[in-house]
């Protein structure tokens, strides 16, 4: 397996980091570069999350290098493209410790592949930091493993309050066969009992499925159905979305934050309108109120990658931004590139103001988001726009 991008590249300091040069250095330490390592789905099915934080990365390891580095060194950015192979991930991420041997890692598009590496990395003892959405990912806490991703577990408690808020108990749930799918369908049947919400039927589909009639038709037979959950991501969605309308089915329609991004409504097109689903502060930045903490990083971070690439962002660039955020800051604080210091300094994290929420992590807590990071999102003209 050859990285795709093993760059040492330059942009502005994060403003996070500001005065992380202040540490002194050695003339070896400044000679070698910190090594951040990732692993992504930058091509195949999964590319919509594995593109955008690739950029992300490489943009902000830009940033920091240009700004004179960290600590007084350049930043290395290893990468390797594993796209939803989970088995390529493992060789990856053995390859990025024992190998490229890199400080910390950040990355991880999808929770198969994050999850699957999670024993390495534990047995390496090399900070990792998650860009998927299962919460299996960090509950039960490892010690070596944190995210930045809404969870699963958040979403479906998020559709669940929307769905009492709008006199909704009845649903149907269908759901993808891969790792999030599965995960989110787990934790949505968990959580339901507490929000008094029934499931009254469940389908589910593979990732090479092209039509969900069949499954969405079972669905609308079903009797007292009063709403979906489709929990997915990749182009799924995006069909299930299609069929549900091409069967005039009109019951309120919600997705995961697994397509939270320009491209589920690119291919879902029309039928994608009235659809809501729980996403991160950063697709409706403009619409935050002035007061709201989030506004002037999400904006910044907005303009930034728009710049750089011409394209609109997704919430998925943003989970890579708030790694990489994160991991830098760690390294900061601990003064060094100690795997056991960055670690602990990750684990400190605490009212960083990301594009994903308010992060204030603890040892029982490798995530360190609410449910009030989530916005609830309905999708109107072919844009987001916040339920109120």
């Amino acid at each position: 397996m050859t990285s795709r991008h093993n760059v040492k590249k330059t942009i502005a300091a994060l403003g996070m980091v500001a005065g992380a040069f202040a540490y002194g250095t050695t003339e070896a330490q400044a000679a070698d570069p910190i090594k951040v390592g990732t692993f992504l789905a930058v091509t195949g099915p999964a590319s919509f999350l594995g593109d955008p934080e690739l950029k992300t990365l490489e943009l902000y390891i830009e940033k920091l290098n240009e700004g004179g580095g960290v600590l007084g060194r350049q930043i290395e950015l290893v990468q390797y493209d594993v796209g939803v192979d989970s088995k390529k991930a493992i060789t990856a991420v053995k390859r990025l410790v024992s190998q490229d041997k890199v400080d910390v890692i950040v990355g991880g598009s999808t929770s198969g592949a994050s999850m699957a590496v999670i024993p390495v990395v534990q047995k390496a003892k090399v900070p990792f930091i998650s860009l998927a959405g299962a919460v299996a990912i960090v509950e039960p806490v490892k010690p070596w493993v944190f995210k930045t991703p809404h969870t699963d577990k958040m979403a479906c408690g998020k559709i669940f309050e929307d769905l009492n808020g709008r006199g909704l108990n009845t649903i149907a749930m269908i759901s993808g066969t891969g790792g999030f799918g599965k995960s989110m369908k787990g934790q949505c049947e968990k959580l339901a009992p507490a929000y008094n919400i029934k499931i009254a039927a469940s389908e589910s589909y593979g990732p090479k499925d092209t039509d969900m009639t069949a499954q969405l038709t079972k669905i609308k037979g079903v009797s007292g159905v009063q709403a979906v959950v489709n929990a997915g991501f990749g182009q799924g969605p995006a069909i299930v979305t299609k069929n549900y309308r091409q069967l005039g089915m009109n019951a309120p329609l919600y997705q995961s934050h697994g397509v939270a991004s320009k491209k589920y409504i690119d291919l879902a097109g029309d039928a994608a309108e009235g659809v809501r689903l729980p996403a991160a502060a950063l697709l409706v930045a403009d619409m935050l109120p002035d007061n709201d903490p989030q506004k002037p990083v999400v904006q910044a971070y907005s303009k930034d990658y728009t710049a750089a690439y011409g394209s609109s962002v997704s919430t998925f660039g943003g989970h890579a931004y708030d790694g990489l955020q994160m991991a830098i800051a760690a390294i900061v604080r601990a003064g060094s590139t100690d795997k056991g210091a960055i670690r602990d300094e990750i684990e400190k994290t605490n009212g960083y103001i990301g594009t994903g929420g308010v992060v204030n992590m603890s040892k029982k807590d490798h995530l360190g988001l609410d449910l009030s990071a989530f916005k609830m999102l309905e999708i109107k003209n072919g844009n987001w726009t916040i339920v109120k």
